[in-house]
């Protein structure tokens, strides 16, 4: 199974950091300097891959833009790698590149999976792939709702499946409250629509409207509007083509075609191609007297008759009234045909309208059993949070007490807001009226109280910045079995301690690191020790610029680095044996913990 890391990050020009490639451990990647060197900016690199804000200030003096690029591995399905591809990304080998750039004027640009994003887009990958726990810049976890999701997640089945069925009745208690809301706010404009309508509807019956009525009406219009004309032409076709009784001497067509046929008949015999001619001279002959029985016919029937005429005119006018108010046609239409469209569209919205007394009672009636199906439910889910938050609550107080917070105590406070008064929507529970969301009834708090007597207060207020940390740390120590996040960022998480509880905190970052990637910023050679990967941010001056490299640092380097960190000299005697103590140290209590684990 792939599972996500940060293998690298290249910093250039950010704060004192000129050019630098911070290569990154799957497990446990300690990060150390001294002090100035540039620590804080590997932070402050990772925040930018994340989304966070642009300051021109982070550029490095003189030059003309900051440049952060990070190469992270993420599974093929994984939920940053399919946002990422519908941002337009692609993978390279498995890993998604993500690059910010600042100018010096302030400006910043975004690129994921060679693609130009918005920012925001890495803070939305960042959701699922980092958590960064800062001296100033605490995440994830402070928030009251990421509180809520990870106890859940915590809880594990006993909320999952209560909170699933929630939140299938609590989606279909808000779209039958939405039609309830539409069906009387405009109830009003709902009565007009329908008295409208079957105003529309009687004058378009009392009509009676036929398909195609207004095409069949405009031609008789217009053959009884000409009628003597039409009648005039007939008589005078009838008498070219047939002759008129009253001139016998007249020369008519069927007569003359008779003759030629004659004419061609007599000598037929001697020539085939006459004869076909004749043959075609009689059919012609047949055709004409048939046009000409025709047209006689066509002017006997023709009636000039006023009255239907206007009959017809006043038939037509009635027809494009209805047809001018109410039919939609195009040029391909006919009018009528377009009238009884509309006639059939508005009968059934007219049953709709009719039938919305009838479909208040019965949405009504739905969602009074859907609110008491969600009062049930919401107090299910709040009773399995209640249950699992003492657990965790303990586990996490049992892991402040090894990380030198002895007389600390963590509580997880599930409660529900009171409901106003006048709110329609919210529900019934342990006989008390309280508001409701889709996650449930329940508002989810993490509280410390550092010390005895110390009233128990939100994380964010009851810890100084160290003790934030170790709070977090202790947060997702326990936390990490049920849904890890792939990488933990830690800056100075040992803030404040020293001693055997900074041994402490390194075994749990170790601890840690065996389910998700952990880089922790830090100054302490005793958290150093249990990294599986060190990192050193140094520093050289020249007397006008100044820079950062970062190199990893292993076998008699590291040696000499926990050397510095513990005494501030590499070559101490004294200060070599107690690194290679811790690192031995280390590398026993990491060795016990995980065949314990």
């Amino acid at each position: 199974m792939v599972v996500s890391v940060l293998e690298e990050m290249r910093i250039k020009d950010l704060g004192v950091i000129d050019d630098a490639i911070v290569e990154l451990s799957s497990g446990f990647t300690a990060v150390t300097g001294e002090t100035g060197a540039g620590k804080t900016m590997v932070v402050t690199s990772l925040g930018l891959l994340l989304g966070g804000r642009a300051d021109a200030g982070y550029v490095r003096a003189g030059a003309s833009a900051a440049v952060v690029e990070g190469r992270i591995t993420v599974a093929p399905d994984s939920a940053a790698a399919l946002r990422a591809a519908e941002a337009g990304a692609e993978l390279d080998d498995g890993a998604l590149l993500v690059s910010r750039t600042i100018s010096a004027e302030g400006r910043s640009r975004a690129h994921v999976g060679g693609r130009t994003v918005p920012a925001g887009l890495l803070g939305e990958l960042g959701e699922d792939l980092v958590a960064v726990h800062g001296q100033t810049d605490q995440q994830g976890l402070l928030r009251p709702a990421r509180q809520r999701g990870a106890l859940d997640r915590y809880a594990g089945e006993a909320v999952a499946g209560p909170l699933a069925a929630y939140q299938e009745t609590y989606a279909r208690l808000r779209a039958v409250a939405a039609q309830l809301a539409e069906l009387t706010t405009r109830a009003r404009e709902r009565a007009q629509e329908a008295d409208l309508l079957r105003f529309g509807l009687d004058e378009v019956a009392a009509v009676e409207p036929r398909p195609g009525e207004e095409a069949e009406l405009a031609a008789e219009a217009s053959r009884l509007g000409h009628a003597e004309a039409l009648a005039a032409a007939a008589a005078t076709a009838h008498g070219a083509l047939a002759g008129d009784p009253a001139d016998p001497e007249g020369i008519d067509a069927v007569t003359l075609v008779g003759a030629a046929h004659r004419v061609l008949q007599g000598v037929r015999g001697h020539d085939p191609a006459l004869a076909d001619l004749a043959d075609r001279l009689g059919e012609v002959g047949i055709l004409l007297t048939d046009v000409a029985g025709d047209l006689a016919g066509y002017s006997s029937g023709l009636d000039a008759d006023p009255l239907r005429l206007a009959a017809v005119e006043e038939r037509r006018a009635t027809l494009t009234h209805l047809i001018r108010k109410y039919g939609e046609r195009d040029d391909d239409t006919d009018g009528s045909t377009a009238l009884l469209a509309w006639a059939e569209r508005g009968a059934a919205r007219l049953a709709e309208l009719d039938g919305d007394d009838d479909r208040i009672g019965v949405l009504t009636e739905e969602r009074d059993a859907l609110r008491a199906r969600l009062t049930e439910l919401a107090a299910t889910l709040g009773e399995a949070r209640r249950e699992a938050a003492k657990r965790f609550a303990d586990a996490v107080t049992d892991e402040l007490t090894q990380l030198a917070m002895v007389h600390a105590r963590v509580q997880v406070e599930v409660r529900q807001n009171a409901a106003a008064a006048d709110d329609e929507d919210a529900i019934d529970l342990d006989g008390r009226r309280v508001t409701y969301g889709p996650h449930g009834a329940d508002e989810v708090e993490l509280l410390l109280a550092p010390h005895p007597g110390a009233p128990a207060r939100p994380i964010a207020k009851g810890a100084s910045g160290g003790e934030l940390s170790r709070v977090m740390l202790a947060v997702e120590v326990v936390f990490a079995d049920a849904a890890p996040v792939p990488t933990y960022l830690f800056d100075e998480v040992d803030a404040g301690v020293g001693g055997k509880a900074a041994v402490e905190v390194g075994r749990r970052l170790a601890k840690l690191a065996d389910s998700a990637q952990v880089v922790v910023v830090t100054h302490l050679p005793q958290v150093a020790a249990f990294a599986d990967r060190h990192l050193v941010v140094e520093k050289t001056s020249d007397g006008s610029v100044t820079s950062s490299g970062v190199r990893s640092v292993h076998g008699e380097g590291r040696v000499r680095e926990l050397s510095r960190m513990l005494a501030g000299q590499e070559d101490s005697d004294l200060a070599r044996a107690h690194a290679e103590e811790l690192l031995a140290t280390a590398a026993t209590l990491g060795r016990a913990a995980r065949e314990r684990s």
